[in-house]
């Protein structure tokens, strides 16, 4: 529990890293706002469509007498949109943090800096950072789509569908939203993602207790927009206490953070990599 907590206070961290930095969090804004805008059209058309979908998926019902008829198809139509509901939670994340890429990495680079030591620069050109990170995140929406398939599934059989299943389905999807927030500090740190898996299942408990809030607080998008420049401070605070980064510096002394007050780069200038020299 002390673990599931120590997630939570790191979500809680990065919220109040981005109100401190109130440019920063309005530089966080911009690509959340765009992916909603697409996303609230998507659920408005499945909503619109759902029981057309549902009455086409199940013509051997078509001569059902009433109510069963009604009461199977709505119950299937609430599934189907059920599960569109559990794939734009997991699918917003991934999506906005792609369009935000540039956007995100400053911010994360910028947390990084106000903790001390070192500030790890992948290096790479923008255009090989979006393709790595949409490599990744189809890699990690085909084991997304697998569990929710099985969770539909799981979702017919009377009373565990209806309270094991929702319940394990926030677990996967906080597990899965975790693993896409920390990507963009970790992706700089050249961390690769069957490693960054393998480090989020080895501290579960601290993974789930970051993850799980936000994919609760992302079910209403207009929170999950808001909570995103939060959520990437957050993550990036969690990146640096799973590699080890947290409370050290660049000498392996105490990381000492700059003071509020210090120039900061404004948030639209993108930093340059820094290469050691040969």
């Amino acid at each position: 529990m002390r673990d599931f907590g120590a997630g939570f206070g790191f979500l809680v961290q990065g919220q109040k890293w981005v109100a401190r930095h109130g440019r920063w969090f309005g530089f966080g804004l911009l690509p959340g706002l765009v992916t909603l805008v697409l996303y609230v059209g998507a659920l408005v058309g499945l909503g619109y469509g759902a029981d057309d979908l549902t009455a086409w998926a199940t013509p051997f019902a078509d001569d059902w007498t009433s109510p069963w008829q009604g009461l199977f198809r709505g119950f299937l139509t609430g599934l189907v949109f059920a599960l569109g509901l559990f794939l734009a939670v997991i699918t917003f994340t991934a999506v906005t943090l792609l369009v935000g890429q540039p956007f995100y990495e400053s911010l994360s680079e910028q947390v990084d800096r106000t903790e001390g030591g070192e500030v790890p620069e992948s290096g790479l050109p923008l255009w090989r950072e979006l393709w790595i990170s949409a490599r990744d995140s189809l890699r990690v929406l085909a084991r997304v789509a697998l569990y929710g398939i099985l969770l539909f599934a799981c979702g017919f059989i009377p009373v565990v569908g209806q309270t094991v299943v929702p319940v394990v389905g926030f677990c996967v999807s906080g597990f899965f939203l975790a693993q896409e927030l920390t990507s963009v500090a970790l992706q700089r740190r050249g961390v690769e993602l069957k490693d960054r898996l393998r480090m989020l299942r080895g501290r579960r408990a601290l993974t789930l207790g970051f993850g799980v809030p936000v994919a609760l607080s992302f079910v209403v998008p207009f929170v999950a927009v808001f909570l995103m420049p939060g959520a990437v401070a957050g993550a990036t605070l969690m990146a640096r206490e799973l590699t080890g980064e947290a409370g050290t510096g660049k000498d392996g002394n105490t990381a000492q953070p700059v003071p509020t007050d210090a120039p900061q780069p404004h948030p639209y200038a993108r930093p340059q990599a820094h290469h050691p020299r040969p």
